[in-house]
Formats: structure tokens, C-alpha cells, sequence
């Protein structure tokens, strides 16, 4: 899973394994360490949840998670839509939030892209 975030917004694209382990597990993770005390890392998750909502976040210390409604989460993982798009208020902001299935780049090579979903352009470059 591939983590973006920029000023109020945060993008998770996410390879065909993990939208498998998503479903199955209702949960996938990962964690960055900056330094080597043990404090200094970040966990960034997504996680399917009993909601009406269908995009949602949740932040603890050391860790933000995104939700994606159950019902939201297997559309969105056994059709053709590309993500799932959404803002939640931040307080003082709009945090955007993304989750999107992790596309083949075109100007890759196939072990850069494995366990990509097909791209559906021919031309151009990611």
C-alpha cells in the first residue's frame, strides 16, 4: 500500500493483494520507522467498519487509519471503479481522502509492476 499526502489530503493506492486481504481481513497496514527509537514510526492503515459512512478517518497517535464502509469496501474492490473519494472535517480544514487500486505505469518494467492492477491506458506514463 502506497501512502501520498499533501497539504490537506491524503491518497492510499492499493495493490490487488491487498484489496484480497483487505476483504478477508477487514484490515491491511503498514508501518514506517524515522528513527530507532521505538516511538518514532507511523502506521497508516485501511479498515473496512460497520458504517453508514462510506469514507472516514481515524487518527491515534502514531497511527491513521482510513475506513471504508463494508458494503463500500467489496464494490468498490469487485468492480471497475478506479477509488473510492471523500473529505472529512478536519477541524480548522477539509481532509480529502483517496483510496484508489494501484495501476500498472506504463513506463515500467513488468517486475516494477507486479501485483499492479492492469492499466486501462495505452498511452502515457504514470
Amino acid at each position: 500500500m502506497k501512502l501520498r499526502i499533501k497539504s490537506d489530503s491524503m491518497r492510499l493506492r492499493v495493490s490487488p493483494s491487498e484489496v484480497e486481504r483487505l476483504l478477508r481481513a477487514g484490515r491491511i497496514e503498514e508501518t514506517i520507522q524515522f528513527a530507532p527509537n521505538q516511538d518514532a514510526k507511523l502506521t497508516y492503515a485501511l479498515e473496512q467498519a460497520p458504517s453508514d459512512q462510506e469514507i472516514s478517518v481515524r487518527y491515534r497517535p502514531q497511527e491513521v487509519t482510513v475506513l471504508l464502509s463494508a458494503e463500500r469496501a467489496r464494490a468498490w474492490a469487485e468492480g471497475e471503479q478506479v477509488g473510492i473519494y471523500g473529505a472529512v472535517d478536519a477541524g480548522s480544514a477539509q481532509l480529502t481522502l483517496v483510496v484508489e487500486k494501484d495501476f500498472a505505469c506504463l513506463d515500467l518494467s513488468d517486475a516494477d509492476n507486479a501485483d499492479t492492477f492492469a492499466n486501462p491506458k495505452s498511452v502515457g506514463a504514470c
